[in-house]
């Protein structure tokens, strides 16, 4: 744990109640790890506020909140010159290590801001995440420019699920989920397991799944029997039909 004095940059809404706070100061040792959050102390206030890390370079912090009280609703009103004490290095964070080569990212509300950190942190690794970020309404979205931006080019993809239907698939993250665990029930069975260790016939069909969560109107597979046994081979194709 580390304390230091960050300066406000920027403190700029993203919806009716999300704001980005940009804040410069000394990061170095600050953050070793995507995930991890700093405690912020709030003048007037007696308890910190734990924010979660969304992103960072040498020398500033990004912070992305959502206004649920007074201390944030105090955050909202800072503006840029504003000096705030920090606690920095909290949280153990994710460990990038234990992901496979095509790793899913999947959040809702603010638990989006700190996947924003850990999907960059994967692409500088040489991996290809695919991301699905969950909201009530079209109104609450923030970071799905941001996220699709950083993915552009990259072969990873941003699914968006609203609960009430008025952007992207209706339903919650796990709605998307389902639907390819409905087609593929072994993937259900194995989803505790990382990727690189499932067959070749589950690969495949994890492939497919992967592709078929962003709904496209036109799907190609190049060789999808390859290397599989002919049981397996069956399975598959039923499923091409089927599609």
């Amino acid at each position: 744990m580390i304390q230091n004095i960050f300066t406000v940059r920027a403190n700029d809404a993203l919806t009716d109640t999300v704001y980005r706070m940009v804040l410069d100061g000394p990061v170095e040792d600050a953050v070793t790890a995507p995930g991890q959050f700093v405690n912020i102390r709030l003048p007037g206030r007696y308890l910190r506020r734990p924010i979660s890390i969304c992103d960072w370079t040498e020398s500033s912090l990004t912070l992305v909140y959502k206004v649920v009280g007074h201390g944030t609703g105090d955050m909202a009103q800072m503006t840029p010159g504003t000096e705030l004490d920090l606690l920095c290095g909290l949280g153990n964070g994710y460990d990038t290590a234990a992901s496979g080569d095509a790793p899913l990212l999947i959040g809702g509300g603010v638990g989006i801001p700190p996947l924003y950190g850990l999907c960059k942190q994967l692409l500088a690794e040489g991996k290809t995440p695919n991301v699905i970020l969950g909201f009530n309404t079209r109104e609450e979205l923030f970071l799905a420019d941001a996220f699709e931006t950083l993915l552009e080019g990259t072969g990873g993809r941003v699914l968006v699920t609203t609960v009430d239907g008025s952007f992207g698939i209706r339903g919650f993250v796990t709605d998307a989920m389902e639907e390819v665990f409905e087609r593929f029930p072994r993937l259900k069975e194995r989803r505790t397991q990382i990727a690189g260790t499932l067959s070749g016939g589950e690969q495949q069909m994890l492939a497919m799944g992967r592709a078929l969560m962003s709904r496209p109107k036109l799907l190609m597979l190049d060789e999808p029997s390859m290397g599989l046994s002919p049981i397996l081979v069956d399975q598959i194709f039923e499923i091409i039909t089927e599609l």
